[in-house]
């Protein structure tokens, strides 16, 4: 059946042609709906419990989205007023953007009189908001954006990112931090690369075989394979409602490079059959019936491979497992509509020429299977060796949590976030939630200051903590500590709320507000800020102490007798989250999901492999030389001190996938020369010359097309695209030499049957 399949698919290939090329315009159309997810929130699983508090806080203060806009003002506190004027001017400038719910900044809520020496309010304000609003030595100014929920407003993050962002760099030095910032940032990087990387993938690899092959029209195949399989793809996906997300720009190189190696397989068998004097339909026939399984296969396994990235909770690594494993399965329908009909059309062309060496390359390959029967113990206590270390350096994983690092050096918000940590108070922003009252009275002012002075004594890595307390307590004009009466105090306390509200409603919604979801109950914020570049254990250490500290809060005093758990609801302990504490713990989830999503495409790629050679000896001999590579490049990443990022995590599975395709294609060749009646040696021998040219061939093809990853703005793109490529030459090493060994081992020749005597 699958030879008459093949028949038919040659026979009408001008059919099949038109079809694909109706279904690349088809998914062209589609595929531009495919938008993309910026939230944080994808990231995480909906369950995770990190998640929850900080849904929470967006939800109660109104997104939780802030943008810092700094600038260099050696004026700013000049008592002629000349700095606090540039500081108002961009501050009302920024309010007035739709986007924008309201700024914090040094001279709310008294003016220009912050400047004033003799005022005794604007001393304890500057004190009160230094490393926030501006630095220790009064010679950098900050504004805290407070942003409109998205979905509130008509403009979208990127553009009221662009447009703070152009009003700051008014300023000389001028530059913007922050979450939305980041987001922005990295997905239009992302954005770039999806474009810009797919189609330098192609070029190169296009490049590739023109020089190696002089063949212009099995270029255009390679090319028109992996358009269709991106278009068909995107189409696909838009239509099954995903969103591309922050590791999509790999989609386009990985579906290039799984395209180009499958047609470099087909290329090279063509040519084989050709120059046994077959005419170009029948050779290529029969070169179909030689690959059709392997192919199939291979990119079965590469399915399998990607699909255990579903496992995962971050949501762009479980997304991209799925997209990629819909891309892989799609490059055999983009194979079997276009390649027939680009090769056979016209006289000219379809043959491809050998490549410069290539008759070296095949006296090395002979010299490969005679060192392989000589050194067979080296090869062993090698293979042995460097698993060893590799399970020593998977031991020494570490994660990088400082999410800057994900971007360039020298990239705009890699310079703002390095000036913020430098000059002001870090830009580690979280948070602590505390249950409140709806009125705030002086006692519940005295509780939560008395929190934030047991932060500062026993948590000195916080550079400093903020809350509507010390608003309330320095923008008095009265001072409140002297005051004899509570009552006095409390009435106070309600004048400046009212002026809160009246002047910076913004500000105040974002410090104090009902719970949307449990009316009645309210939440107090107390703003954290610590350095963002520290390694993860200690910005454990420190959420763990401020967790522990924040515990102790409890609102209302619990009465005599009674226990806490009586009297908080679960919703109402203090909780501490957001954007800093998410982000320590992200790579750790990661680390973790990639040994489970290794494990599930081990057993996944085996159980194919066995139903794909019938042969449980077999399946198990092709993991050999593809787990160690996978295993021995992550151990080095381990011993040589290489941090954890989000495309390094993603190695395992991907890798695994991708390499054992080569010892597919070997053991199924190795086979069928079994079956045409040679000795294993013969069989080794023949496969290492036919088989094995083509895996390097595909293996080169691979590496180059990754190697285009290194260009990107995205650092665990660029982690990615090197890490797998050491992974795919460790693989052939491993498909060349290991997987031969293994084979000579495990396989005996057939006996023959003794003649029959004679009568």
């Amino acid at each position: 059946m699958l030879d008459r399949l093949i028949e038919l698919l040659v026979r009408f290939r001008v059919v099949t042609l038109i079809l694909g090329i109706c279904l690349l315009g088809i998914s062209l159309v589609i595929g531009q709906s495919l938008s993309f997810d910026r939230s944080i929130d994808n990231m995480f699983a909906s369950g995770d419990p990190l998640l929850a508090p900080y849904l929470r806080l967006k939800e109660v203060f109104g997104g939780n989205e802030v943008v810092l806009a700094v600038y260099p003002d050696p004026e700013l506190f000049d008592e002629s007023g000349v700095g606090m004027d540039r500081l108002i001017a961009m501050r009302k400038e920024i309010m007035a953007l739709e986007g924008v719910r309201d700024v914090l900044s040094i001279d709310r809520p008294i003016g220009k009189e912050i400047v004033n020496p003799d005022n005794n309010r604007a001393i304890k304000l500057r004190d009160t908001f230094v490393r926030l609003t501006h630095n220790e030595a009064g010679d950098i100014a900050a504004l805290v954006c407070i942003l409109v929920p998205e979905s509130e407003t008509k403009v979208t993050r990127t553009e009221i990112i662009d447009q703070i962002r152009s009003i700051v760099a008014q300023q000389p030095g001028g530059m913007i931090t922050g979450e939305p910032v980041m987001v922005v940032d990295g997905f239009r990087y992302v954005e770039e690369d999806g474009a810009r990387l797919g189609w330098a993938t192609s070029l190169l690899l296009g490049l590739v075989i023109l020089i190696a092959f002089r063949s212009v029209r099995w270029v255009i195949a390679a090319i028109a394979v992996v358009q269709l399989t991106l278009w068909l793809t995107q189409a696909s996906l838009a239509v099954a409602g995903f969103q591309l997300s922050m590791v999509s720009s790999m989609l386009t190189a990985i579906v290039t490079v799984i395209g180009v190696a499958t047609v470099t397989h087909v290329l090279i068998r063509f040519r084989e059959f050709r120059a046994q004097g077959l005419e170009p339909e029948p050779a290529l026939i029969e070169t179909g019936k030689l690959l059709a399984t392997p192919i199939f296969w291979a990119c079965a396994t590469d399915a399998v491979g990607f699909s255990a990235l579903m496992v995962t909770k971050v949501g762009p690594v479980h997304d991209f497992g799925v997209m990629m494993a819909v891309g892989a399965m799609l490059v055999i329908v983009s194979v079997c509509l276009l390649l027939p009909g680009i090769i056979l059309i016209g006289a000219y062309g379809s043959d491809a020429g050998r490549i410069w060496g290539e008759g070296r390359l095949d006296g090395g390959l002979s010299l490969t299977v005679h060192w392989v029967e000589r050194h067979p113990v080296l090869i062993v206590l090698f293979s042995v060796v460097m698993l060893s270390a590799a399970i020593v350096g998977s031991l020494r994983l570490e994660v990088e949590s400082d999410f800057t690092k994900n971007f360039r050096e020298g990239a705009p918000i890699v310079v703002a976030y390095d000036y913020v940590e430098e000059n002001l108070g870090g830009a580690g922003v979280w948070d602590i939630m505390l249950p409140a009252p709806e009125t705030i009275d002086w006692t519940y002012v005295q509780k939560v200051h008395q929190l934030e002075l047991k932060l500062k004594e026993e948590a000195p890595e916080l550079t400093q903590t903020l809350s509507l307390a010390d608003a309330i307590i320095a923008g008095s004009p009265l001072n409140l500590e002297a005051m004899r009466f509570d009552f006095l105090r409390n009435r106070a306390i309600n004048m400046g709320m009212g002026m809160f509200q009246t002047e910076m409603p913004g500000i105040l919604a974002a410090l104090h507000a009902e719970d949307p979801e449990h009316p009645g109950q309210y939440w107090f914020r107390v703003m954290l800020l610590s350095h963002e570049r520290r390694d993860a254990s200690e910005k454990k250490a420190l959420i763990a102490k401020v967790e522990a500290i924040a515990s102790e809060f409890q609102y209302p005093e619990p009465k005599k007798g009674e226990s806490e758990v009586e009297v908080l609801e679960p919703e109402q302990k203090p909780e501490v989250t957001g954007f800093f504490v998410l982000l320590t713990y992200l790579i750790d989830s990661l680390i973790a999901d990639q040994w489970r999503a290794f494990l599930l495409a081990i057993g996944g790629i085996t159980l194919m492999m066995l139903v794909a050679l019938r042969n449980v000896r077999y399946a198990l001999i092709a993991l050999a030389p593809n787990v160690l590579p996978v295993l021995v490049v992550t151990g080095c990443i381990g011993l040589f001190g290489v941090k954890i990022n989000m495309g390094a995590a993603m190695i395992a599975a991907v890798s695994l996938g991708l390499s054992v395709d080569s010892s597919l294609h070997y053991i199924i060749g190795f086979q069928r020369a079994l079956a045409k009646g040679l000795t294993v040696a013969e069989a080794i021998a023949e496969v290492q010359q036919s088989v094995g040219r083509a895996l390097i061939f595909a293996t080169v093809a691979l590496i180059l097309g990754f190697s285009v990853l290194c260009f990107s703005n995205f650092i665990p793109t660029v982690y990615f695209g090197v890490l797998v490529s050491l992974t795919m030459l460790g693989g052939l090493f491993g498909n060349l030499i290991l997987l031969p060994l293994l084979l000579r081992w495990t396989t005996r020749d057939k006996t023959p049957a003794p003649e029959p005597s004679p009568a």
